[in-house]
């Protein structure tokens, strides 16, 4: 069985209903309320608008087990996965919580993509969840070769992509990052960045979980500029393109992304890998 958010619409043909209370609460009803047993697929995507998304897979999650069905919920990229560390004292550990709680939301498992901190594809289990972790890497760098048109290397812009590079005899980047800025945003500037390696008159495909700002993929370009790199690409699973950072990335090099947050960098789709993972 499966149940479709009208967030996965451009996937999938979606048969939940969402709407709002005059408050603001969200009201969630399945349109296909048939009892059953065994497993149920839920497809929703928790990005964007995360706070409000995880609000309504914690009700979509409960009305596919009051029907009977044990939920594995499909969701390809999964918010707050970035703070799986406490780097200083009082903070909260974002990425076990939000696990915990959609485990506690009835989720017999979770597939996703590319999830921040679990570092390999595989199954795992964090914050009691259990958790099938979906890659992008192959399909990602098959884009990069067509759009390459020749050889190229494959670099990782921090130790935390290495996993997406191995494979293809990638090395990564040594990313510094200082303290906290002040004020609303919780950012960590990079100080530094930092490459082995002769890559002088060498295309490079740099290559991410995550595009975001696009700060740290900016920064490597720089000095894989500063070392005499020839043609380079960018590509991540997830592209947030935060503050204009598209056009920004565009001005250096090709972008490429995965269609896990749909943008206008979505050139790689993660339909065929969701078909595999999420065969009834």
């Amino acid at each position: 069985m499966r149940f479709v958010s009208p967030t996965f619409s451009d996937l999938y043909e979606a048969n939940i209903e969402v709407r709002k209370f005059p408050d603001g609460d969200c009201y969630v009803r399945l349109l296909s309320p048939e009892k059953g047993s065994g497993e149920a697929f839920l497809f929703h995507c928790l990005y964007p608008k995360q706070d409000e998304a995880l609000v309504q897979a914690v009700l979509m999650l409960g009305a596919v087990k009051e029907l009977g069905y044990s939920p594995t919920l499909v969701s390809p990229y999964l918010p707050y996965s970035r703070q799986d560390k406490v780097f200083k004292e009082g903070e909260a550990k974002s990425a076990e919580l939000v696990c915990a709680m959609l485990k506690d939301a009835g989720a017999k498992k979770l597939v996703t993509f590319d999830c921040h901190f679990l570092k390999k594809a595989g199954t795992f289990e964090y914050g009691g969840l259990k958790i099938e972790n979906l890659t992008m890497n192959e399909e990602l760098v098959k884009a990069a070769g067509e759009k390459f048109g020749g050889e190229f290397e494959v670099m990782g812009p921090d130790m935390g992509a290495r996993y997406l590079v191995e494979a293809f005899g990638g090395k990564s980047m040594e990313k510094v990052r200082g303290e906290y800025r002040e004020g609303g945003e919780a950012y960590r500037e990079i100080k530094e960045m930092k490459v082995e390696g002769d890559l002088r008159g060498k295309d490079v495909l740099i290559l991410d979980d995550m595009i975001s700002t696009g700060s740290t993929m900016v920064k490597a370009a720089e000095r894989l500029r500063a070392e005499g790199a020839g043609k380079i690409i960018f590509a991540a699973t997830h592209g947030f393109f935060l503050k204009d950072s598209l056009s920004t990335l565009s001005e250096l090099g090709e972008v490429i992304v995965s269609d896990s947050i749909p943008s206008p960098a979505s050139s790689v789709s993660i339909k065929e890998k969701l078909e595999q993972a999420c065969t009834e």
